[in-house]
């Protein structure tokens, strides 16, 4: 039987909830799959100038990505989340048959500074366990494989959720067993820096899908 970390089971009393619906006089299956994001995996890079430098998030339980504007050459960070689809965390396993119908990421922003507004870009982007300097700039999946979003400094304190729907169903189409996301800057600003909590608790990242 498949173990379920007791704070992933404490956050989501109704893991694996199958919800039946009926029309037409056929029975169709609904499911639910949510997993944590693997922490071992996760991390940020920071470009300085020529140099990287690369932070996985096990060793500091959170996550940056933006610019920093305090600086005359302002570095930049990106970060990535990895979540699993075959169940390696402990999660739910969404099975490479599904069709996707809804997926979306939670996670918990612990600060926002240098802009009150911080335009994003997130890549479905495979990078490899651990990171490497090439994941910083390595090219999306696909040409449609980027959404945008804006995170607000209202938006420290509280977890977000961030609607990854399409990117959701790409991955799946691509047969990939690890949903892999990087956010960063939009290229059209100047400033701005999120940090996301990325510890082992009700912070978390969480990917949830549901499919058929």
């Amino acid at each position: 039987m498949l173990s379920i970390p007791a704070t992933l089971a404490r956050r989501l009393p109704w893991l694996a909830l199958v919800l039946l619906f009926t029309a037409c006089g056929h029975e169709t299956r609904r499911y639910q799959a949510q997993t944590l994001s693997d922490q071992q995996a996760d991390g940020d890079i920071t470009l300085s100038g020529a140099a990287y430098m690369i932070t996985q998030a096990v060793n500091t339980s959170n996550l940056f990505f933006g610019l920093d504007s305090s600086v005359t050459i302002p570095p930049e960070t990106r970060a990535f989340l990895d979540f699993p689809l075959d169940g390696a965390a402990g999660g739910d396993r969404v099975p490479a048959s599904a069709t996707i119908l809804t997926a979306d990421v939670q996670v918990y922003v612990q600060s926002v500074s240098f802009a009150a507004t911080v335009p994003t870009l997130i890549d479905l982007v495979p990078f490899s366990i651990p990171l490497s300097t090439a994941d910083f700039s390595s090219s999306p999946l696909t040409a449609t494989s980027t959404r945008s979003l804006d995170f607000f400094s209202s938006d420290v304190g509280s977890i977000i959720q961030v609607d990854v729907t399409e990117l959701m169903i790409e991955a799946q189409a691509q047969g990939l067993r690890d949903f892999q996301l990087r956010f960063l800057l939009d290229t059209q600003a100047n400033a701005g820096m999120v940090e996301f909590a990325d510890g082992r608790s009700e912070k978390a990242p969480l990917l949830t899908i549901e499919y058929e």
